[in-house]
């Protein structure tokens, strides 16, 4: 086992700042992507190997994962990405990672479970922002509630999105909002609301479909799961759109002309606007008798944190450090992992 890794979609926003943390640490992963001449750019001025390759060769994909022990897969959208990647690593027996927020895919990586464990791999989605800080808040509220029986998780200070970001959670419109009820994934036509106190008194959250209505059940066996955002002008916009609002706004043209208007603001927050930044995850548990315990996590700008837990846990698994089979951060790592970064503090709430 050589310890080497690969950062596949190098040259998009999360990609671009990811390789760069990674120079900056000392490692040396294999820069790839589809577009050499991005990736040269990308690359060379990191002193980082590069390899250009597309997720529909097959043989070409084979052999480029053959030299590595672990693919960091951040190019989006992952519903369309994540299978041909995750089909390559089964076949190479190389770990797969990426940092997916999709609860499609994070139910589809758990559905190659089986065969993960028979190529001996670990198949670990979600080692992002998505869903590296709530999972671990997650198993830590079980942890403190072993009985319980509804988790309600809200996030605040998600403002400036890449465009891979900003382009998945608008193909995710006509969905819906989907949590999790006695154990099973549904959607709501009208998402729910309630306030929350992120630190600052009690503020306005709407329910969202976030990855943790998958992986947090995966991680807790908790049967009702719902997650809030804080609400912003935008969410409160997207929410009160009709059923058939939301069927237009999924259909082809549709979604081709917002994704066109992404394109066209800033690629994703500057240095400055990460350094800035910071979010807040409440997590709340319930048991079958109305007992409930909270529990508030502080943690740097996302996509900083993205770069630095998909950086750790690429490492990990690259070097033997890892669990075959389908996994979750929490699982993997422990409910305690998020608590190893710079500019994470964790506290218990009084009720």
């Amino acid at each position: 086992m050589s310890g080497k890794f690969m950062i596949y979609g190098a040259t998009g926003y999360t990609g671009k700042l990811t390789a760069r943390v990674a120079a900056e640490k000392g490692l040396k992963p294999v820069l790839a992507g589809r577009n050499a001449q991005k990736l040269q750019k990308v690359a060379e001025p990191l002193g980082l190997e590069w390899c250009a390759v597309s997720l529909d060769r097959p043989n070409a994909l084979d052999k480029a994962l053959q030299d590595v022990d672990a693919v960091l897969h951040i190019a989006g959208p992952f519903s369309a990405t994540s299978k041909p990647m995750l089909d390559a690593c089964l076949r190479t027996r190389t770990h797969y990672l990426d940092i997916t927020g999709e609860i499609g895919v994070f139910e589809a990586c758990a559905a190659r479970d089986k065969d993960a464990r028979e190529a001996g791999i670990m198949v670990l989605p979600g080692v992002g922002f998505d869903v590296v800080p709530s999972d671990c808040l997650a198993a830590h509220m079980k942890r403190r509630m072993p009985e319980a029986q509804r988790l309600e998780m809200g996030i605040a200070g998600l403002s400036n999105l890449s465009h891979g970001t900003a382009k998945t959670m608008v193909e995710s419109i006509s969905e819906g909002t989907r949590v999790r009820r006695d154990g099973r994934i549904i959607s709501l036509k009208k998402p729910p609301r309630r306030t929350i106190d992120y630190g600052q008194g009690e503020s306005a959250s709407i329910a969202v479909g976030w990855g943790d209505v998958s992986t947090a059940y995966h991680s807790t066996d908790i049967p009702d799961i719902t997650i809030y955002f804080e609400a912003s002008k935008d969410m409160e916009r997207m929410a009160g759109l009709g059923s058939v609002a939301r069927w237009v706004m999924g259909t082809g043209p549709v979604q081709r002309f917002l994704k066109k208007q992404i394109d066209k603001l800033p690629e994703g927050p500057n240095d400055a606007e990460r350094a800035a930044a910071k979010a807040i995850l409440i997590g709340e548990v319930t048991d079958g008798a109305g007992n409930v315990m909270r529990s508030r996590l502080e943690t740097p700008e996302g996509y900083t944190l993205t770069a630095e837990t998909g950086l750790e846990i690429a490492q990990r698994a690259a070097s033997g450090e890892m669990t075959p089979g389908f996994q979750t951060p929490s699982r993997a790592y422990g409910a305690d992992f998020i608590t190893e970064f710079d500019g994470v503090r964790r506290e218990d709430l009084n009720i």
